[in-house]
């Protein structure tokens, strides 16, 4: 922009202009946080989203840079190690520290420095060039070795001559071994380890889980293993940009073996396995025989945390159950119903689930737990008898029928739907919860279909019930329609033809 009175010529079209966004994204929101994460630490900050920020850096990248500086043994427990501050004392990134130290430990100082000085500049070979980072190495050391003149490579030996005269060590011009570069690059980068996947061409699996793309053609496409130190890590399979072979022995001090207990639905249930893995990487894995209660409980909850209305068997009577309980914590506030919610359910699964989880092994024997039985004795015993009082399931009706009501979790009129001939001589609507609730009666034709809804059945024998006995009659003949139902027995079904008027 200009800074004194004259003219600003933009150099797009007005097209391009009006799409263009107010401002900037702000770096803090898109930069690597792991310098910040440090330097804070060590000045004994505890919670860098307490300070004052113009933008405050986002919560997931502090989390990934505290994730790596614990990786690289730069904190431990939010705290800087010693370690940690030898790190902080060298003028880079932490990545890079940490190579820098762990190369000065196996006399490798000399290749690091290339390395780092690399990974600080843009690529110096143009792009068909390869993904190989050990070619930019060796070109690199053919421009020392002749003193020529390249802009780009000038640059890089300029960060890589600071960085030897840092360390105070002399430039190595001689052959590189591709290994050792690879070793190199996982000490800066420990969760970029990339094993080949098997069966695909230049597809690789990352040790943080992310699947990557090598070109089919590069040098390094057929390699089992990678150290890769740039990439494209956009959704889905992200683009390898620069890496270098790894010798897959100088990975066996990150080799680590834990015992997994997991529930997969797709192959069947509850699996235990001990695997040895780098990161995501899967290395091996055995069955394991004998696994703690404690474990496949854990294991077991955690999956239907995820998916527990497709494991577990929320039938319609679950389902009245749930509503019984909910419609009384509406209705009585003060006895402290418990929250039986479906997702409230799935969440505290631990507390009231894992009794009844001893000898679950498959998704089948999930879906033959009943869920109303263990969920009505969880309830207190006082409780128990009071959901049968106060919220029955069912009720019964003059016929002598047990009708089920149905409920509703927001504490709605329960519906009583009952055919109209089991109900004469009843004068009053039925009330539930201490006969503070009226039921809403769905008065059903002998069909089965609703021909009045009302909560008043005082009213319906005075007034609606002469319209429904006068268009119902000749549909349903054999059916009583008396003229005065105060009177008449409520019957389920048909009267017997003797009786029938």
């Amino acid at each position: 922009g200009r800074l004194a009175p004259g003219v600003c010529y933009r150099l797009w079209s007005k097209a391009t202009h009006e799409r263009l966004a107010d401002h900037r994204t702000p770096e803090i929101e898109e930069a690597d946080l792991a310098s910040l994460t440090l330097d804070m630490a060590l000045w004994g900050v505890s919670d860098i989203t307490q300070m004052t920020w113009l933008t405050p850096p986002p919560k997931a990248h502090l989390t990934q840079a505290a994730r790596l500086l614990e990786d690289l043994e730069a904190l431990e427990n939010g705290k800087v190690t010693d370690y940690g501050k030898k790190m902080h004392a060298l003028p880079c990134h932490p990545r890079i520290a940490h190579m820098l130290i762990c190369a000065k430990e196996s006399a490798l100082l000399p290749l690091a420095t290339d390395i780092a000085a690399l990974l600080e500049e843009r690529d110096p070979l143009p792009k068909d060039t390869g993904i190989d980072i050990n070619l930019r190495i060796e070109a690199l050391r053919r421009f020392r070795s002749r003193q020529s003149e390249h802009p780009v490579f000038s640059r890089i030996e300029k960060v890589a001559n600071s960085y030897r005269q840092l360390l105070n060590i002399a430039a190595d011009n001689g052959p590189v071994d591709p290994y050792t570069t690879g070793y190199l690059l996982v000490q800066a980068f420990p969760e970029r380890i990339a094993c080949a996947s098997p069966g695909t061409n230049a597809r690789f699996q990352l040790a943080n889980g992310s699947i990557m793309m090598a070109g089919h053609k590069d040098d390094l496409a057929y390699e089992s293993w990678l150290a890769v130190a740039q990439l494209d890590a956009r959704d889905g399979i992200g683009r390898i940009f620069m890496a270098s072979p790894l010798n897959p022995q100088d990975l066996l001090p990150l080799v680590k073996e834990r015992e997994t207990v997991i529930w997969d639905s797709r192959k069947g249930g509850l699996i235990a396995q001990s695997e040895m893995r780098i990161g995501n990487i899967l290395l091996k894995s055995t069955p394991l025989q004998h696994v703690s209660q404690e474990k496949r409980n854990a294991a077991i909850c955690d999956a239907i945390r995820r998916e527990g209305e497709q494991l577990l068997d929320f039938n319609p009577d679950m389902i009245q159950w749930q509503n019984r309980v909910m419609s009384l914590r509406c209705w009585q506030p003060q006895q402290h119903w418990p929250d039986v919610s479906t997702a409230t359910l799935l969440r505290s699964c631990d507390e009231w689930l894992s009794p009844y989880l001893n000898n679950i092994r498959k998704p089948e024997d999930l879906k033959r737990i009943k869920l109303t039985e263990v969920l009505q004795f969880h309830l207190d015993y006082t409780l128990q008898q009071q959901l049968e009082e106060l919220a029955p399931a069912r009720i019964q009706v003059p016929s002598g029928s047990f009708i089920k009501l149905q409920y509703f979790n927001d504490g709605a009129q329960p519906v009583l739907a009952v055919r109209l001939q089991e109900v004469f001589g009843l004068a009053e609507t039925p009330r539930i919860n201490n006969g503070t609730i009226p039921l809403l009666m769905h008065l059903l034709s002998p069909g089965f279909k609703p021909v009045q809804i009302t909560s008043d059945l005082n009213s319906f024998w005075n007034n609606a019930y002469f319209e429904v006995k006068k268009e119902l009659r000749t549909r349903y003949p054999k059916h009583v329609w008396p003229d005065d139902p105060w009177v008449e027995k409520a019957i389920r079904g048909v009267k017997p033809r003797s009786n029938n008027k």
